[in-house]
């Protein structure tokens, strides 16, 4: 249903039906996918831009919170998940900072054109969708590594995006600050918990354990891309892109290289 709605909304802000199915598909399942070589670039239309980041916010978040959501005509569930609060947070945030830090420097003359362009860019990537309306790859360098940071952490659990996924992190910051808690009062009796409940403590393990092979895993394939005689920051985009399935990375691999 949310696809159709997505089609739809892409037909009505001025794509063909082709390109709104195509899209459409590739939007909701945060893949990326375009039917032109320029990606949004080829549409440069902020109406079909907005459709684009409404439906990766979508996708990007719990779909179990979205069929509660629906059958139960209620924003409330998604109130009670833990993940949609700091996916919603995080990305606003970083598209008001991003958007004014790009504007500051020169990139765009006015303020409207830099949130436009910062919205889109910056959800398609933290989403792990891979659309891109202009290379971001020329912006400060702060940028495209910061939404190469977020595209590690911001999609939430059950949905199509790719990363660590949100959930993974909230415990990873919660065992941290009870592992500090312990530091002080070392005979403190304090659960993880998420949402208001309290997470097995194999589960936390799980959790780090997987968060270590992740990290661990970029670093070396970065070290392995920098001895095939690649820079730095390529090797570290094309690993980033690639391991959260991304789509576009930095230098070499940016939105606008082959």
């Amino acid at each position: 249903g949310v696809s159709i709605a997505c089609i739809v909304g892409y037909r009505w802000a001025g794509m063909t039906w082709f390109d709104a199915v195509c899209h459409g598909f590739s939007t909701m399942g945060l893949g990326g996918f375009s039917t032109h070589d320029a990606s949004f670039g080829y549409f440069d239309s902020p109406a079909i831009e907005f459709v684009a980041i409404v439906f990766m916010f979508i996708a990007g978040m719990n779909f179990g919170t979205l069929f509660l959501a629906v059958s139960g005509r209620s924003l409330r569930p998604y109130l009670h998940d833990p993940e949609a609060g700091w996916f919603v947070g995080i990305c606003f945030i970083s598209i008001f900072f991003v958007a004014i830090y790009i504007w500051k420097d020169g990139m765009y003359a006015d303020l409207d054109t830099a949130v436009r362009h910062t919205a889109f860019n910056l959800m398609s990537i933290a989403t792990t969708t891979g659309f891109a309306s202009v290379d971001f790859a020329q912006w400060p360098i702060f940028a495209p590594l910061w939404m190469l940071f977020l595209s590690c952490v911001t999609a939430s659990s059950g949905s199509t995006g790719g990363g660590i996924k949100m959930i993974r992190m909230l415990i990873l910051a919660k065992q941290a600050n009870r592992e500090l808690t312990r530091l002080i009062h070392p005979s403190v009796v304090n659960p993880v918990k998420v949402g208001g409940s309290a997470i097995p403590n194999n589960v936390v393990i799980a959790v780090l354990g997987f968060i270590f092979l992740y990290f661990m895993s970029v670093v070396m394939l970065t070290f392995v891309m920098i001895l095939s005689g690649l820079d730095f920051m390529t090797s570290l985009g094309a690993v980033v892109a690639s391991i959260n399935n991304a789509g576009p990375g930095l230098n070499k691999v940016g939105p606008a290289t082959n």
